[in-house]
This record gives C-alpha cells, structure tokens and sequence, in this order.
C-alpha cells in the first residue's frame, strides 16, 4: 500500500521527517524515500527496503539532510520522491494508491509531446505519471485537481514546492491523510500514529479529494472535500496500525468490537483463543473478552530478523518468512481447543502451515474466525493483493472447483448464509483440515467501524466499488 509523510517547521525538521516517516513502514514493501528544501534547493534519497529496515538505510545520510520543510515516504510500486523542474518551479512529489489507468494516461501523454524517465520493467512510474497531469496546468491547485479528476483508481499525494507544501487525498478518499499540529510545526500524515511520539496532537482529517497547503503555523484549504468517500476498510481490519485513527475511529477499538461480534454469532465451545500476530491480535482479544474465555499465545513471533510477511515479493519467500517468524508454544497447545482468529484468509497457505502445527504440537480441536468476509474480488484501487491473480485468491479458487468456473453466482458467494456462500465456506474449511470456519458478515464488519457503508470500500469481499 505505502504511507507518506511531510512536515513544514520553523525550525530543521529532518529528524522528525526521518521517525515520521519510519512509521510507516508497517505499510510498504519496496523503497523508502525523504526530500528536503532549503535555501540551497532540494536534497533527495532513496533506498530499497525489502531486505532491511528503513531507518537503517537512512540513518548515517541524515547528516546530508537540512531544512525546514520535508516529505517522505513508503513505496510498495515505484522510486520516490521524484524532483520535478517544470514551468511551475522546481517541486518534490510523492504518491500513494494505485493508477488503473495509467496505459491511457502515458499514452496521451505521448501524443501531446510529453515524455518519462521514470520506468520500471517497462512501466511507467505512476508517481511522475501525477506529476506530469499536475504541470499540465497553470498553478498547483489546478494541476492536482486535474490529476486527481484523470486518475482512476486512488492517488493520495504530498507535492512539496518552492512556496510551500500541499497535501491532496485521493478523490474518494480510499487512503487516509490527517494533520497534525504542535507549535511551530504542521505535519501530514498516512497515519495518526506517526504523531504522538513527535509532539504531534491530531488536528484535521482531509476529505475526499480535499487539497491543503501547509505552513510551520498551520493549513490553508485549497480545494473543498468532495461529496462522496470510500475509504478502504481493510484499513481497519489488517494494514493499519492499532494506534492508528482513520476518520476519528481507532484501529485497535475497531478489532476489539470486530472480534466481539465475530463471538456473538458463535456458539463452538473451546478452551482458549489467540491470534495470529500481530494483526489477528485485537480481534483475538475482542472474542475473547466477549466469550470470556482465556486468551493465550500458542505461536510468539521471532521479530528481531523476519519482516511482516506481506513485505517480500516473492510468494515463496513470503511463505517462508510467515512460517520462520512464528514459533509454536507447545505447553499451551496440547489437548486443547483452540480457537484462532486471523484478519483474512488470501491464498490460505499460511494458515494452512500454522494449523498444521497446531496439530503437530497435539491441538485437539483448531478452529478458525476471521474477521471480514471471503475475498473474492481483487483490489481495484491500492496495491494490496495486486501481485496476485484472481484465482490467486482462496475464495474465488473455491468458487472455480466449486462451478467450474470463477465468476458464477459471485453475488451469492458473497452473501452470508446462502447456500453457495456455505458450500464454500464448508470447501476452505476441509482445504485447511479446520476443525470449524467462518467469516466475518460484512454488515457486522460494517457496524464494528462505525461509518455508514456508502462511506467504506468493500469491493475485495462485495465488488461493490467500482466508480
């Protein structure tokens, strides 16, 4: 997915740019990237990540580093932030979400004469993609809001120019950006939890579509919020941090109340219940506390020398490093009934692998809840899931060996309850030897965030969120 990060100070801002930024590294997988502007210009690094950590990369080059305004950032796609010269003035860009239309976008381009250096493996860089629609006009605020009304798909964005810096969400909102404010300092954030630790008191969750102009006293609106949002609920279920609030609601609050309607619905009698870390941690919890039954940790996760496994790209490497980082506890699986409870199931090999040594280590029962519904739709709008193909995910694999083919009935698979969703259910449940499975109802789901549904993108279990 990515995060940004950005900050306008009356004093040097690096260091703040550099823990503002490593706080999101929770959400990228690629590269990491800062540029600062001073009186001497722009200052610009970037580094891969895939196999270390973001601070370990920039720490010694921070000497190099000086200014009072910066932007940052953690890429899953491609190199950032780009420095572009234009008619504009000199200015720094970064970008998160996902371009869908990005063919035709270069290809106008083309035609009107345009270029790009910015390529990887024969395809176009999407931030310099934003960047070149932004020039395409006469000020910044024009040029981000012809970008943001071309762009399908979602483009959040940090633009750091000779004046000042904006920060623009994407049109419906599916990325989060948020203020915040100490005294002599506004920041720009992905994430809330990139504040506290600073000095940073939350102040101002941007809109759909919504454009600010930051100063080291403050913002300034530049374009209104638009009257439709659809921000990505898996925010809450799986990418966000649990310290994190998007549109005021706490990540980890939102887990809690997720597993506790997962346990309101279940009647299996078990003896213990646990996540699977870190993210199936606070559904865990809010089932346990509603059934009141004991909370345990029968795996304890290896973290000083294994990344979150989403993080390398290779799925067999991912595979690997889902089942090096967590160890089995042995004393607190045997004879017993477990009840795990994840954020999602995508491919299922994972947990597969844990269950199996659950098993192995003399679990009597394993049963499984998530906490949102069966992904049969690929995202459409960020780049979760985006290295997969449809069949890729469990879900509509399922619906294949079930019909024959992979988009029958998609509706009904999706429906809690029905008997096509139940046959499914019932399919997974054998695939991964599951003494019992079963999914979060996306109306529970729905409930648990607390926003109306119109407001929230389900596509990835409903395929609802096309526009």
């Amino acid at each position: 997915m990515g995060g940004l990060f950005g900050i306008v100070s009356r004093e040097d801002c690096v260091a703040d740019l550099y823990y503002g930024t490593d706080y999101h590294s929770h959400l990228g997988t690629k590269r990491g990237g800062m540029a600062v502007r001073n009186a001497q210009g722009f200052h610009r690094a970037i580094h891969n990540i895939e196999n270390s950590y973001f601070r370990s990369k920039f720490e010694s080059e921070l000497v190099q580093f000086q200014g009072r305004q910066g932007i940052g950032v953690i890429s899953d796609t491609d190199p950032q932030p780009l420095i572009i010269g234009s008619h504009l003035g000199t200015f720094g860009i970064v970008t998160v979400g996902r371009i869908n239309n990005i063919d035709d976008l270069v290809q106008q381009a083309f035609a009107d004469k345009c270029h790009f250096s910015g390529t990887a493996d024969g395809i176009a860089n999407q931030t310099e993609v934003t960047a070149m629609l932004i020039c395409q006009e006469n000020s910044f605020e024009a040029g981000i809001r012809r970008a943001q009304e071309a762009i399908q798909g979602s483009c959040s964005m940090l633009v750091l120019t000779e004046q000042g810096l904006y920060a623009a969400r994407d049109r419906l909102g599916r990325t989060p950006l948020v203020v915040g404010r100490r005294e002599g300092a506004t920041a720009v954030s992905s994430e809330t939890s990139a504040f506290p630790n600073l000095g940073f008191d939350t102040a101002h969750f941007l809109g759909p579509g919504e454009v600010l102009f930051l100063t080291a006293d403050g913002w300034e609106q530049r374009l209104p919020p638009g009257p439709r949002m659809q921000v990505c609920s898996f925010l809450w279920v799986y990418y966000g941090y649990p310290a994190s609030e998007y549109e005021g609601i706490n990540v980890e609050h939102f887990r809690y109340a997720c597993g506790a309607a997962l346990a309101r619905h279940d009647g299996v009698s078990v003896d213990t219940v646990a996540g699977i870390p870190d993210s199936g941690i606070g559904h865990a919890l809010g089932y346990a506390n509603e059934k009141k039954i004991p909370y345990n940790r029968p795996f304890v996760k290896y973290t000083p020398t294994w990344p979150r496994s989403f993080m390398p790209q290779n799925q067999a490497m991912r595979d690997l490093v889902a089942k090096m980082k967590l160890i089995p506890v042995r004393r607190l699986i045997e004879g017993r009934r477990l009840m795990l409870c994840d954020d999602s199931i995508v491919r299922g090999t994972q947990l597969k692998d844990n269950v199996q040594a659950l098993f192995d280590c003399g679990a009597r029962e394993v049963h499984v809840r998530l906490a949102c519904p069966a992904l049969i739709y690929p995202c459409m709008f960020l780049n979760f899931s985006t290295s997969r193909s449809t069949l890729d995910l469990l879900g509509r694999k399922t619906i294949r060996a079930l019909e024959g083919t992979e988009d029958k009935d998609l509706p009904l698979y999706a429906q809690a309850g029905s008997a096509q969703h139940l046959a499914m259910v019932e399919t997974i449940r054998c695939q991964l030897r599951l003494t019992s499975l079963r999914y979060q109802r996306l109306e529970d789901l729905v409930a648990a965030i607390g926003l109306p549904k119109e407001q929230l993108c389900t596509h990835c279990w409903d395929g609802s969120s096309y526009s």
